[in-house]
């Protein structure tokens, strides 16, 4: 049995991450993965049941890894406005740094494949976070409202403004990133 090389695996998840965003899930073949990653098609079985696990295994190592970022410098005792700040932040430089790996997690969650992640792992990874926000509801700060409409609020302006395929003219300046925070944390504050 061959053992597992995270320098190969690694090679794997930048491949499919390139391959998808160039052209696509459904073109996107395991034989091309190989070939990007520089690895024989073989080598990719080593890891991966198969394509849709590589898929998946692909996202949810971009979302672990988006989560961390986020998370950075967390402390859980700092008032929950204070929080949600550095997480904003967080999460607008994490998208601007890596926008490859955003577009692919934004086409993987927009496509079928998303129905196959075990969502448990992905929330895992926020536990932190949801746990402030109920802190925030139990203390009446923030509006208690489902955490998909919490994500939408305080989340999704982010992939928005710091996707430049959808705010081709946004600036990124520290006064819009605070201007846009206000709004999102207005949006959801009691």
């Amino acid at each position: 049995m061959r053992t597992k090389d995270d320098k190969k695996q690694e090679a794997l998840f930048l491949a499919t991450i390139k391959c998808v965003n160039t052209i696509g899930f459904a073109a996107s073949s395991v034989s091309k993965i190989a070939k990007e990653a520089g690895v024989s098609p073989a080598t990719l079985y080593i890891y991966f049941k198969n394509k849709e696990d590589l898929l998946v295994s692909t996202y949810v190592e971009i979302k672990q890894g988006m989560g961390a970022a986020m998370l950075e410098g967390f402390d859980e005792e700092l008032p929950v406005r204070d929080i949600f700040h550095r997480v904003w932040n967080n999460t607008f430089v994490y998208v601007a740094k890596n926008r490859e790996e955003f577009r692919y997690a934004e086409q993987f969650a927009n496509s079928p494949y998303s129905e196959l992640v075990d969502k448990l792992r992905i929330q895992e990874t926020f536990e932190p976070l949801i746990r402030v926000i109920q802190r925030g509801i139990d203390q009446k700060i923030i509006k208690n409202v489902d955490l998909d409409i919490f994500g939408a609020f305080m989340i999704h302006p982010i992939m928005v403004l710091a996707n430049p395929n959808h705010c081709k003219c946004f600036e990124s300046s520290e006064e819009n990133i605070e201007i846009a925070f206000r709004m999102a944390w207005d949006a959801l504050r009691l």
